[in-house]
């Protein structure tokens, strides 16, 4: 499997962010690190492994991505809204910078996201938001409110990085448009710690319906644990339901 690394300082951000690429052709698949993890994770967890025969074939190339949750959504030394703030900077680095970095490596004009956990949740939001860069979305036991990092904020900021909050709302056609031709699913799981999430991806399931944007949103067994093994299962499952 062809692997590379690529650094460089992002104006979004305002400082150095790297990334990690896997496969040698293929459509790109943007994948976010789960909380406060790190672009090298989704290799350190064994989701490369899990996906390689995509890869391997040229099916997709895998751009594993860095978080900053740190400095938004999790640092609680700021205000609610200034969280928001800087996760807008970051969504700017993923729309304006790692999109058409993935563009020019590919072709592909416009790419896939997929997160577990948390990143799931980045996933989900940067697709809502961006349709134009993205067109699919494997979000695997996510969150799509914001209330256990900021509680019932209600600022702009986390109102629209909040899907939750924001696609019950949504009316321009330019954006119900392109997510009714994206190919999205949604996983989670009955099992221990998947509460949260399973009460999260029900809600989005009945806002989707109600948007008439399609998508597989499916619930897996009472023994399906929030955690790695399952979503290693899961992935490579709907990239190939999706077609990747």
């Amino acid at each position: 499997m062809h692997v590379e690394e690529r650094l460089w300082s992002s104006p979004s951000l305002g400082h150095d962010m790297a990334l990690k690429v896997y496969g040698h052709a293929g459509r790109p698949v943007v994948a976010f690190p789960s909380q406060d993890g790190r672009y090298w994770d989704f290799e350190s967890w064994g989701m490369v492994e899990a996906c390689a025969g995509f890869i391997d074939a040229g099916r997709m190339r895998l751009v594993a991505v860095d978080g900053i949750d740190w400095q938004s959504w999790t640092n609680h030394s700021i205000s609610p809204a200034d969280r928001g703030r800087r996760h807008d900077a970051y969504d700017r680095y993923i729309a304006d910078e790692v999109v058409p970095f993935a563009r020019d490596l590919t072709g592909w004009e416009r790419a896939w996201a997929t997160g577990a956990s948390m990143g799931a949740y980045h996933a989900a939001n940067a697709v809502f938001r961006h349709p134009d860069r993205f067109d699919g979305l494997i979000a695997l036991s996510g969150l799509y409110s914001l209330r256990i990092f900021v509680g019932d904020d209600g600022s702009e900021p986390v109102y629209f990085n909040s899907p939750l909050s924001y696609l019950p709302n949504l009316e321009d056609p330019w954006y119900l448009e392109r997510l009714r031709e994206a190919r999205l699913a949604f996983v989670v799981g009955r099992g221990a710690w998947e509460d949260d999430m399973l009460a999260d991806t029900r809600a989005m399931r009945a806002v989707l319906e109600a948007k008439a944007i399609p998508a597989i949103v499916d619930e897996w067994g009472d023994d399906v644990n929030h955690d790695w093994p399952w979503w290693r299962r899961m992935l490579p499952h709907y990239l190939e339901v999706l077609g990747v």
